[in-house]
């Protein structure tokens, strides 16, 4: 089977690392970004350079109609699609729960909860067998803050996290069987740009394994989840946290 992929948030952090790792385990892949065009186009040019095609589309996944023109895109260009990552996401703000705005907290959401639902509908409409797809694996971003809540640090991300969480799991038992793999993936604290500014200095220490991780680590755990050597994989939330 031809191996076509979307990942949302694919030009940077986690989301470029498994778009660079999907491709060089024969996946073709549709990076999806919001703005900076310049990252996603490096992103394509490092997965046509070990052989794999690749396109690079806009698309504001908070918007419906954006992402079903981000999928219709890729399967035009690219083909059936059999998987997806949805590893597009926010953390900000950084602050107390008192101190929340509600701006904030709405765009939050949309992003973290709302936008990772219309991309997964999206994703079991051209998938599931019930729709005459054939099959295919979705991994959600999750983190470890959904366990452990982030106090004083951002309590909404993880309560946002907290979501795709249930999602994940209901969603799983839902289509496991018109062939169609949802998984999560938990990371602890990763070495990406959306990180607070001295986090990753402050914090790897303190880590039971005494650094953060890097995006390529966690990019290696959903590479195998879509893969199939995870192929009785269905439901399950992998953390990649080092204990912690």
């Amino acid at each position: 089977m031809k191996k076509v992929l979307i990942v949302t948030g694919g030009s940077r952090g986690i989301g470029h690392a498994t778009s660079v790792l999907a491709a060089e385990a024969g996946w073709d892949v549709c990076v999806n970004y919001v703005s900076n065009k310049t990252r996603a186009d490096e992103t394509v040019a490092r997965i046509k350079a070990v052989g794999r095609r690749a396109i690079a589309v806009q698309a504001d996944i908070n918007n419906e109609q954006d992402v079903i023109r981000l999928f219709e895109t890729c399967t035009s260009e690219l083909g059936e699609i059999t998987g997806v990552v949805n590893s597009a996401g926010i953390v900000e703000p950084y602050c107390r729960v008192d101190e929340l705005k509600y701006e904030e907290i709405v765009t939050l959401i949309n992003v973290n909860v709302v936008a990772m639902m219309l991309v997964t509908r999206e994703s079991i409409k051209r998938m599931s067998t019930k729709n005459n797809g054939s099959g295919g694996s979705i991994v959600l971003l999750s983190s470890v803050a959904a366990r452990i809540g982030s106090p004083g640090l951002c309590v909404s991300y993880a309560a946002s996290k907290g979501a795709v969480d249930s999602f994940a799991w209901g969603a799983a038992q839902e289509v496991v069987g018109e062939g169609v793999r949802i998984n999560a993936v938990s990371p602890g604290i990763i070495d990406t740009e959306i990180q607070p500014k001295g986090r990753v200095e402050k914090a790897g220490p303190s880590l039971p394994i005494g650094r953060v991780g890097q995006p390529e680590e966690v990019a290696r755990a959903i590479v195998w989840l879509l893969s199939d050597d995870a192929s009785y994989v269905a439901g399950s939330n992998l953390d990649v946290a080092a204990g912690r």
